[in-house]
């Protein structure tokens, strides 16, 4: 379980990280009066994905006038399919440097990992593999002081901020353990004039130990389009690419995805149909990928238990709802076939055999339309 920035903010400054003062705010109102109060403020999107900045999802403001203005053009916007309903105004930084530090779980090793760099923020990912340092976490003994100097050390800190950076590393790894987490992250670690601060916090608990936990909010990381097609009984996750896929079973939509990105496309969600769905629910979870504007849908059945006829009159009755303004390539094989090819093809629309001429195809047609 994710949690928002502010609520691991929360968590971090009780335990106190130097975390700085900041108010939640669901009105531009709320954000105008959190700026009289707290001076110049970063004005934040609170949802459960990362690219924040990049996305338009926070603004700088100096002004309660423009704390006002950014929460409004925050507040309402999709970012990466989550609806921003609430906004953290925060005291603005005067940062000189940023970090990068955070706590996890080696999957390989069956141990936490500290994973820190010099180089910290919005580009952390392009940061090269020679800048980031990894330390296994000692067990069952955990990390000491020792730890937080010798990290300090190899990432070039010195005197004070060492002394700093070398205790909240100790403070992040206590709420590591306190909270059974999977994740615990500061990026940035900003190195500011008035100290080290904590200038954005990710905090994710394994759901597993969530009964040990009553204290924490229980948060849904579903965005408002999973949760419409959960509620038709169908497992659908959304991702970050361009092309739609829907799919019969969790096998042969992991696959769907894996060809996919061989031939270079990104898919844009996992959904698995699954098996024996009738042409209502799989028709209404099609209608809902089309709502998504992709460049291009895939859908992609090998019938056992589903009726490839049942799947072809789901894809017929969303073209005769609504249609499609973006290329549609489907897949079909299976129980009644040759039924759903006939019906598809009277409706003007070819169907596919192979799983990997139809990825091919729908890549082609995804690139065409960015291109046009």
């Amino acid at each position: 379980m994710k949690l928002y920035e502010h609520m691991a903010k929360e968590i971090f400054r009780q335990h106190g990280l130097p975390v700085p003062p900041g108010k939640l705010c669901r009105t531009p109102e709320e954000a105008y009066e959190a700026a009289r109060e707290l001076g110049p403020v970063a004005v934040k999107a609170q949802v459960l994905v990362g690219g924040r900045g990049k996305a338009g999802g926070i603004k700088l403001a100096h002004t309660p006038e423009e704390a006002r203005e950014a929460a409004q053009a925050i507040l309402g916007m999709d970012l990466k399919g989550y609806r921003v309903e609430e906004v953290y105004c925060e005291s603005l930084l005067d940062i000189q440097r940023e970090l990068y530090l955070g706590i996890t779980v080696d999957a390989n090793n069956k141990r936490p990992v500290v994973i820190t760099s010099a180089s910290g923020g919005v580009d952390i990912e392009e940061v090269p593999e020679k800048a980031i340092v990894r330390l296994d976490v000692p067990l069952p003994w955990g990390l000491s002081a020792f730890h937080g100097r010798v990290l300090a050390r190899k990432i070039g800190l010195s005197g004070e901020v060492a002394k700093a950076y070398a205790d909240v590393v100790l403070r992040l790894w206590e709420i590591f353990k306190r909270y059974d987490a999977e994740l615990a992250e500061i990026n940035p670690l900003a190195i500011t004039p008035d100290g080290i601060r904590v200038s954005d916090a990710r905090l994710n608990i394994d759901d597993d130990a969530l009964y040990r936990h009553p204290e924490l909010p229980r948060v849904s990381e579903q965005t408002e389009l999973e949760k419409k097609i959960a509620a038709l009984g169908l497992s659908f996750v959304q991702l970050d690419g361009d092309i739609a896929v829907m799919a019969n079973g969790a096998g042969i939509t992991m696959a769907t995805l894996d060809v996919l990105q061989h031939y270079g496309g990104r898919p844009m969600n996992f959904l698995d149909a699954g098996g024996g769905s009738a042409a209502g629910p799989t028709a209404q979870a099609l209608s809902l990928l089309v709502d998504t504007n992709p460049r291009a849908i895939l859908v992609n059945i090998f019938g056992g238990i589903t009726r490839c006829d049942e799947v072809a009159k789901a894809i017929i009755q969303v073209k005769e709802e609504k249609g499609f303004q973006v290329p549609l390539v489907v897949r079909l094989v299976g129980t009644n076939e040759e039924e759903g090819r006939a019906l598809l093809k009277a409706a003007g629309i070819e169907a596919y055999r192979s799983m990997d001429e139809a990825a091919r195809a729908v890549v082609v047609l995804a690139r065409e339309g960015s291109q046009g």
